[in-house]
């Protein structure tokens, strides 16, 4: 299982909000990814929370900037629109890219991305909101608009896209530290073949374990427990 250090961004700040809402500022992303990378991280995530709404990445420049002494896959997400978007984060030093909400609109998008740079580099990036009882819809822009895709009917989609993996994000438990939303996993399981990584929600370390134990092909992405010193990188790396 890889442990992944997801950094949501906002103003060149690394942020923090529960339910993606109410965000904190925690510090210089930079600083942060370096800090995790020198702890032994296996990846990093960067997401620039208000770009799909701004309809830009402003994170080519860090990075840049952090690609020079971080030597672990980095991936970049938010705001990812066209190739050309694609082809400055691979040169800014990122490995992959994470598309969500312009995939909600133009779905075609990413085969076409597949097609130019490889499945291994696109990452489809998937927000879900539990709506009615266990049902989920997917949202963009941070999870700030409805786009009346059903999540069980958008995993199905990508992967026959083409994508290299999807990184799942729970609305409803993002930022709460009370565990993984495990319904919204069961409920796509059994249909998910590329591999999955699971964000939103994380507590403690048996929260983790749980999830290496029940979906032996997924990995988490982790934020609140990380910069908030909850959990410790090294203990992850002995217990997981």
């Amino acid at each position: 299982m890889r442990i992944i250090a997801r950094l949501d961004i906002k103003n060149n700040f690394v942020i923090k909000g529960i339910n993606l809402e109410g965000l904190r500022k925690i510090g210089s992303p930079v600083e942060i990814a370096s800090k995790y990378y020198k702890q032994n991280i296996d990846e990093i995530i960067f997401i620039d929370a208000v770009a799909s709404l701004y309809r830009r990445n402003n994170l080519f420049e860090i990075i840049n900037e952090s690609s020079r002494n971080i030597f672990v896959p980095i991936t970049i997400g938010g705001g990812i629109r066209n190739l050309k978007d694609i082809e400055l984060a691979l040169n800014s030093g990122a490995d992959k890219v994470a598309i969500n909400s312009y995939a909600t609109e133009n779905p075609n998008f990413i085969k076409t991305a597949v097609n130019n740079f490889g499945s291994s580099s696109i990452v489809s990036y998937i927000e879900a909101k539990e709506t009615s009882e266990k049902k989920w819809e997917v949202y963009k822009y941070n999870g700030r608009e409805k786009t009346n895709i059903d999540l069980s009917n958008w995993i199905d989609k990508v992967q026959s896209l083409g994508c290299g993996e999807i990184l799942l994000t729970s609305i409803n438990h993002e930022g709460l530290q009370k565990g993984f939303d495990i319904d919204m996993i069961n409920s796509i399981k059994n249909k998910t073949y590329v591999p999955l990584i699971v964000s939103g929600g994380c507590g403690n370390i048996q929260d983790i374990i749980n999830l290496k134990k029940n979906y032996k092909h997924s990995s988490v992405a982790l934020a609140s427990v990380l910069h908030y010193g909850k959990l410790k990188i090294k203990d992850l790396i002995n217990k997981v």
